[in-house]
């Protein structure tokens, strides 16, 4: 009991600080948010956010605790995805990790939308046009 401190209490205070940490870390919440609300979604689209969190968010923020994700640490990651060329993805994966921040607001464990502030971060993805058909006998061949 050096210093008035017990030494197995501050040992116990410590175990649990790191497992709150672990418990409230991005990925956790992210994954929890993802159990909850992807019931109802079509398999692919299942596959695609949860593709995208796993390959471009979690390597940068998923071990960091929520509360300390910075909007800068998650520009790092959506740049990587810009700089693939994949500017919708990107902006899907900005929408995805709103959608867990204000998830884990909602159960108490995070503060604030950190991806709130990079509205407008990402150049705009351009979508290209589609050919139109002009010949009514060709409209009615998809019927």
């Amino acid at each position: 009991m050096s210093q008035g401190i017990d030494p197995s209490a501050h040992k116990q205070a410590t175990k649990a600080a790191v497992k709150a940490k672990s418990e409230n870390s991005y990925e956790v919440i992210a994954r929890e948010w993802f159990a909850k609300y992807s019931t109802g979604w079509s398999e692919s689209n299942k596959a695609k956010v949860l593709a995208r969190q796993v390959n471009y968010i979690f390597p940068f923020i998923g071990g960091k605790p929520i509360r300390d994700v910075t909007a800068p640490e998650v520009l790092e990651a959506l740049r990587h995805i810009e700089k693939r060329g994949s500017l919708d993805t990107a902006h899907r994966a900005l929408q995805d990790c709103s959608r867990i921040f204000r998830y884990a607001i909602a159960t108490c464990r995070g503060e604030r939308d950190t991806a709130a502030d990079l509205r407008g971060a990402l150049p705009p993805a351009r979508g290209s046009n589609f050919a139109t058909i002009t010949d009514p006998r060709d409209v009615q061949e998809g019927y």
